[in-house]
């Protein structure tokens, strides 16, 4: 299901996404957010740069500030510039300051370089995909059901009884 922006007076608007999800557009940046007990996902994808950092901010700072572990998917980023990596380092101060954490998933190289160049990798967890990240998240009850497990392989032909 593809989500367009819903615009009044030309201004993106919040618009519901699948599982109750929440997500804003511009013409750059889509930001969705998912919360689950014991933790959130930001989702992005775009350009981070001066023009779109204050709608991340503001939904990084309000995650960060509940206390719980925040997980931020970038690996749809195209591009992300000093007031992004400004933006995350605060809010990974902030969830550091309400004792949670703040994971950041990417496996785009120009990326994960950039954020180990100019050291925000320090006050962050990086990890590669999104389960990596969900997955060293602090353990919560309920979590581990819910991660993505992997799936047995079959194979056709033949049965796999010892008993012969």
């Amino acid at each position: 299901m593809a989500l367009f922006p819903a615009r009044r007076n030309g201004t993106p608007q919040p618009r519901r996404a699948q599982g109750g999800e929440r997500a804003m557009y511009h013409d750059s940046l889509t930001i969705g957010v998912r919360r689950e007990p014991g933790y959130s996902v930001i989702t992005v994808a775009g350009e981070i740069d001066i023009f779109t950092v204050a709608r991340l901010r503001e939904e990084l700072f309000t995650l960060a500030g509940d206390g719980l572990p925040l997980t931020a998917d970038l690996d749809r980023v195209t591009f992300l510039g000093a007031a992004g990596l400004g933006a995350l380092a605060g809010a990974a101060r902030r969830a550091a300051a309400r004792g949670a954490s703040l994971h950041v998933a990417c496996a785009r190289p120009q990326t994960r370089r950039l954020l180990q160049l100019t050291g925000v990798d320090r006050t962050l967890r990086l990890a590669r995909t999104l389960a990596e990240a969900l997955q060293a998240l602090p353990a919560a009850p309920d979590r581990a059901a819910r991660l993505p497990q992997p799936v047995p392989a079959t194979f056709a032909g033949g049965d796999d009884d010892d008993d012969d």
